[in-house]
């Protein structure tokens, strides 16, 4: 150091010391061991996590718009099956009874803020039972044809008839469920029922009450002909038309 600076100055150099201090508290009771206990994670259990997933929602799935796909038809049951007839998670339900159809993503999510609008303050539960899949693509206005199919538009379902939309369960009375699906048919395009737990299926048009899927499937008996009595003759005379019995 040069001999010019001050004596008080280099004391305080002097006086400087570099000490280590402790990056972690102190114990309070250092004497006392202290285990920590090893947390045994259990085998085959997904863990919680706080990252929203990407599959999608009911209204609107993962899946690339702009991979073009075709209108399709909704589903007809004609091999006599009654899947999505009746209510499976819930204790009431909302089926269409006209005709199948492709509902739009708008218009379910308006029918669901109908019944949510109507139970507020109830303790329910809202099931769907479509899922919005299909991608509608639509051309605009004064367009000439050709030219591709066109842009996407918004995301549809497809409803075959006779079947359950959405469910409910709840500490509701059925009064209110019939109610709120009530207004929620208002909504939706189409013929709306409301139907509950324990109804029996349906079967293209034919509900199976009273009868089973192997009697409906079970082919024409045969009845014999000396089971049948002819029919007895007119007893004024006249002649009966052949039309008639």
């Amino acid at each position: 150091m040069n001999s010019k600076t001050p004596s008080c100055l280099v004391g305080a150099f002097r006086s400087l010391r570099i000490s280590h201090t402790p990056t972690t508290r102190p114990l309070a009771h250092p004497s006392t061991s202290i285990a920590i206990p090893k947390i045994q994670c259990a085998q085959n259990v997904r863990l919680f996590s706080a990252t929203a997933s990407m599959g999608g929602n009911w209204l609107e799935p993962n899946i690339n718009r702009k991979k073009k796909m075709m209108k399709g038809r909704a589903r007809v049951a004609t091999g006599g099956s009654t899947k999505g007839t009746t209510v499976m998670w819930g204790d009431y339900g909302l089926r269409m009874i006209d005709h199948h159809r492709r509902i739009s993503a708008a218009n379910l999510k308006i029918a669901e803020d109908t019944i949510k609008k109507r139970l507020r303050g109830q303790k329910y539960r809202l099931y769907k039972r479509v899922c919005c899949n299909v991608g509608v693509f639509v051309s605009g206005n004064e367009i000439r044809m050709g030219k591709g199919k066109g842009s996407f538009d918004h995301w549809a379902a497809r409803v075959a008839v006779n079947q359950i939309v959405l469910e409910l369960r709840g500490m509701i009375h059925e009064q209110v469920a019939r109610d709120a699906f009530r207004l929620a048919g208002n909504k939706l395009p189409g013929q709306w029922e409301f139907v509950k737990r324990g109804e029996p299926p349906i079967v293209g048009i034919t509900k199976l009450d009273g009868i089973t899927l192997e009697d409906l499937k079970r082919p024409r008996r045969k009845v014999p002909a000396e089971s049948i009595t002819p029919a007895p003759p007119p007893t004024d005379g006249q002649r009966t038309p052949l039309d008639l019995p």
